[in-house]
């Protein structure tokens, strides 16, 4: 019986040359560590040419069983190497795949691209930044041919050099789909819902749209300079990309073992350090912000309990502060065991979208969101990750995310509303989290 095969090649932090070396295969994706924009990042996972894809509708009934079926297409494997990726699928799930789940209707309305999409991947490229190693693994069902030629191609990796893209350039500023007022309106009917008892909580966004020419991994690295976060992504895929400088995990799993991380509470990042320190310290301590986290943190303790075994969901981080290059925010962490046999999609299906960008209650939250917002949010507050052949898997909230596909380029923005929101401060916060991605892409010259 054939088994995993491991290469070793060339480290480097130069992760996006060796994403270029594949991008001329069908499906390129690459699950970028941010390093050394981001702080926390360990693995880049760079890889090609799907043995198969699978495409999600809105109104799929069961998109997460799918999605294991997808994977069972590929053998598992018992691997003892400390390596996160083995072989099986990567993509994104949009965040109307939660519709069917939280006993809603399916939102049929256009999105730029499919509900969701995965390839199921027999090889990767996983370079780990925390033990400055690099290695091409190879799935048994990978053939001869595809391994001698991956191998040609990173060991003749010209690490040293900087990528080679095409030029990518607006041809117009983003259009923001509601003004100050607009949006403003939108939180004060939030705040009626909060006030008649409907919800607690409710995370409102927004989109910004514009036409662009060029190519869209110039637009990545471009952004990915200022702002990347620990789960970014760039995917290539046939129906155009997805460009996500995510800071935050949806789900991690390590066999039985899962965590979630949430992200609520966010401030402004200062050029002065002092005023810097005293917004931070501010964010660490304010009741508002850590009244929203806490809500959420329920809301998953909760989801979690559906599929873990019982008594095993803790929370051993609650508001700690994670800082980023232009904001800083509160993150706990929930963790969870998972009973023998269970499989990573029920948890994913039972936690999905995830409720640091729905809210609380989340049915209602989520009816309220798609009462208000002026269209569907695609990719936007999904998730984009992997599940491996050998029972690891890793997942973002897909915030900071925008995809590119028929000479449009779109991503959005928003907030967690609860009692005391006040309704400028929240556009405020909205234009704060997208506010340096949008000034980087206008800058760039055309």
């Amino acid at each position: 019986m054939k088994s995993l095969q491991i290469v070793s090649v060339p480290y480097s932090i130069n992760t996006p040359v060796a994403f270029q070396t594949v991008a001329d295969l069908p499906a390129p994706v690459w699950l970028d560590s941010g390093r050394p924009v981001a702080p926390g990042g360990r693995f880049d996972i760079i890889s090609a040419d799907p043995l198969a894809t699978l495409e999600l509708q809105a109104d799929s009934a069961a998109p997460f069983a799918e999605l294991d079926d997808l994977l069972c297409e590929l053998a598992p494997l018992d691997s003892d190497a400390q390596l996160p990726f083995c072989g099986g699928a990567i993509g994104y799930a949009g965040y109307e795949l939660g519709m069917a789940e939280n006993f809603l209707a399916p939102d049929n309305r256009a999105t730029p691209l499919p509900a969701g999409f995965f390839g199921l991947y027999s090889w990767a490229l996983v370079v780990d930044h925390q033990l400055c190693a690099s290695h091409l693994v190879f799935h048994p069902a990978c053939s001869e041919v595809q391994v001698r030629d991956l191998i040609a191609r990173f060991s003749a990796l010209p690490w040293q050099d900087a990528a080679r893209t095409g030029p990518f350039s607006l041809c117009g500023p983003f259009e923001h789909e509601f003004t100050r007022e607009e949006y403003c309106r939108q939180i004060e009917r939030i705040l009626d819902y909060i006030r008649a008892g409907d919800i607690y909580q409710a995370n409102f966004t927004q989109r910004f749209s514009a036409p662009f020419e060029g190519d869209p991994l110039a637009g990545y690295l471009a952004l990915r300079e200022r702002v990347a976060g620990p789960f970014s992504a760039y995917l290539d895929l046939p129906h155009g990309q997805v460009l996500s400088l995510s800071p935050e995990r949806f789900i991690h799993a390590d066999g039985c073992a899962v965590q979630t991380e949430p992200i609520k509470g966010t401030a402004p990042r200062h050029k002065d350090p002092v005023e810097d320190t005293r917004v931070a310290d501010a964010l660490q301590h304010s009741i508002k912000d850590r009244a929203e986290n806490l809500m959420i943190v329920d809301l998953l303790r909760n989801d979690f309990s559906k599929r873990c075994r019982r008594g095993t969901v803790r929370v051993p981080e609650l508001f700690e502060l994670a800082t980023f290059a232009n904001v800083h925010h509160l993150v706990s962490r929930i963790t969870g065991e998972l009973p023998e046999g269970a499989y990573f999609t029920d948890l994913l299906a039972a936690c999905f979208p995830g409720g640091s960008i729905t809210g609380a209650p989340k049915r209602r939250a989520m009816e309220i969101i798609r009462e208000l917002e002026l269209s569907p949010r695609g990719i936007y507050c999904g998730s984009i990750g992997y599940l491996s052949s050998c029972g690891r898997a890793d997942t973002n909230i897909a915030i900071r995310t925008f995809t590119a596909g028929n000479g449009v380029i779109s991503g959005a923005a928003g907030g967690g509303i609860v009692a005391d929101s006040v309704p400028a401060a929240e556009y405020d916060e909205c234009l704060n989290k997208v506010g340096m991605l949008l000034e980087t892409l206008e800058g760039m010259p055309r």
